[in-house]
């Protein structure tokens, strides 16, 4: 049955599909998701949100739910013989700071996160057609046709492949994932009832002949991820998984009762897989997420890098498709991503062998994953011809813009900088009184475009820094005027003198965003 035409055709309704379409329906755009999934998924799997995905989820209004449906990453303790000789934190040490209000990940069932997301979604009037398999795309200069397996088609004018690390879109396209699968590399997993261990802890028994790793999901009574190397049959080759193997295996290397396990749903087979599209773009159909690049699941970066992906791609599609920008601005979504995902491979690469190495020794976890880098990785763009001019004594065009405490001059209430970025527009900021004549400007010339800000100027949309938190972060000194353009996806677009007004309407214009 044909389905009325759209703007944009998302495949796939994983947490990197809904992000996306949260983004271009706040911003108007007409937006269809199809899964081929009869029913929504209810495993556990990612860990949860990183400090970068939560200042995402911020913006898209979703992050007080994320943060109440979630927990604080957990201690790690450590078994050896089934003996517990080690515990880990390393997220101890790590705190919110004035600049980044979520210094940790939040660790939440992906199955909770994206029931969040389908309900922020729903508030758009926009819901996920179930059971809608995609099988064909045929494109020409102005549009997209999908052929479904039900025999149905939908029109849209651009189509974006959310659809995980077997996409049919990637796969239709004709694009090569180029890689790796080590077979040799392999767990079993799935989401399991458990009484006994300590719900403070994500437990990990590591032996030389195999490991167990049970960690507590937040908001259930006695819900547990399970994670283990599997059981080899008569042959070697790896049993699947089962409740019963799960129990076999828990009891194994716990030297606990394997019947405190019980219910294990969903199931799946766990394989390392490193690969990644050559491209991210065919004509007007994109892909994002694990349809673009798969990573080992060191470091918990996959899931956090699609989010990202989505947050880049969507307001880029939605200025385009309003005629708000030139098509060339659609380049730069590969530009600035897929470099990104390449650092991302060979980041949770080299933690996979890091952990590998240390969980041959008592007392080695998981926590060998966990680096400044994994944290908080890929958070600016200073190569994109996007990062257009100018840099302070902190930041450079292209990098993410920082949070920071400010006051509203006129009321006198607290505002963070996080929030005047929040919605689909430009943010211009002016530090100093010498930048109010630009910000009056802008803000009447570019009403549609920008919203403008004062930090330390005197007029109704002015934020007094009495901390001095948003200068030090922007790396301004107290008596320097500069204003910064912040993208719509919170990342600096120019730093500018207050005479260089001109350089923000040419950035925001559809010319200045063509390829140099």
């Amino acid at each position: 049955m044909p389905t009325s035409p759209t703007t944009v055709l998302i495949v796939g309704s994983g947490p990197t599909g809904l992000t996306l379409a949260i983004d271009l329906a706040r911003r108007a755009v007409d937006v269809t998701i199809i899964d081929k999934a009869p029913q929504f998924p209810r495993s556990s799997r990612a860990k949860g949100p990183n400090a970068r995905s939560l200042e995402v989820l911020e913006d898209l209004g979703v992050v007080e739910e994320v943060l109440a449906a979630g927990s604080a990453p957990l201690p790690m303790r450590k078994y050896r013989g089934g003996v517990a000789i080690a515990d880990a934190a390393p997220f101890a040490d790590v705190h919110p700071t004035p600049d980044s209000p979520y210094a940790r990940p939040r660790t939440v069932a992906q199955w909770r996160l994206e029931e969040i997301l389908r309900d922020r979604l729903a508030t758009y009037g926009v819901r996920i057609g179930l059971g809608r398999e995609l099988v064909g795309l045929a494109q020409d200069d102005t549009s997209v046709t999908a052929a479904l397996a039900d025999g149905g088609e939908i029109g849209a004018r651009y189509v974006v492949g959310c659809d995980g690390g077997h996409s049919a879109v990637r796969k239709l396209l004709g694009i090569p994932f180029e890689g790796k699968t080590d077979e040799t590399q392999m767990m079993v997993c799935g989401d399991v009832e458990a009484e006994g261990p300590d719900r403070g802890f994500w437990h990990q028994w590591f032996d030389e002949d195999g490991a167990v790793m049970l960690c507590p999901i937040p908001g259930t009574r006695s819900g547990w991820w399970f994670q283990a190397g599997p059981e080899t049959d008569g042959s070697g080759a790896p049993v699947p998984p089962s409740l019963e193997s799960f129990q076999r295996l828990f009891a194994k290397h716990t030297g606990l009762p394997g019947t405190l396990l019980s219910q294990a749903e969903p199931l799946s087979t766990y394989r390392v897989n490193e690969r990644m599209a050559d491209r991210y773009r065919v004509g007007r159909v994109f892909l994002a997420g694990d349809a673009a690049h798969v990573h080992s699941i060191a470091g918990g970066l996959g899931m956090n890098t699609g989010i990202q992906d989505a947050y880049n791609l969507g307001w880029k599609l939605a200025r385009v498709a309003s005629g708000q920008a030139d098509p060339a601005l659609l380049d730069t979504y590969e530009e600035e991503r897929l470099p990104v995902a390449a650092g991302v491979l060979d980041l949770s690469a080299e933690r996979l062998r890091a952990t590998m190495e240390a969980i041959k020794k008592p007392g080695g976890g998981l926590d060998t994953a966990v680096t400044p880098q994994t944290r908080n990785p890929g958070d600016g763009y200073p190569w994109s011809s996007l990062a257009r001019l100018g840099a302070t004594a902190l930041l450079r065009a292209g990098d993410r813009a920082p949070d920071a405490p400010c006051r509203d001059l006129a009321g006198g209430a607290p505002r963070r900088l996080f929030e005047t970025f929040t919605g689909p527009h430009f943010t211009l900021l002016g530090f100093g009184a010498g930048t109010a004549p630009a910000l009056r400007e802008a803000s009447a010339v570019y009403a549609g475009e920008l919203r403008a800000y004062g930090v330390d100027v005197d007029d109704a949309h002015g934020l007094a820094d009495d901390g001095g938190h948003a200068r030090s972060a922007y790396g301004i000194a107290p008596d320097e005027d500069l204003l910064v353009l912040v993208r719509p996806d919170n990342h600096v677009g120019l730093i500018a003198p207050p005479g260089e007004l001109r350089a923000i309407g040419e950035y925001l214009s559809a010319a200045a965003l063509e390829r140099a």
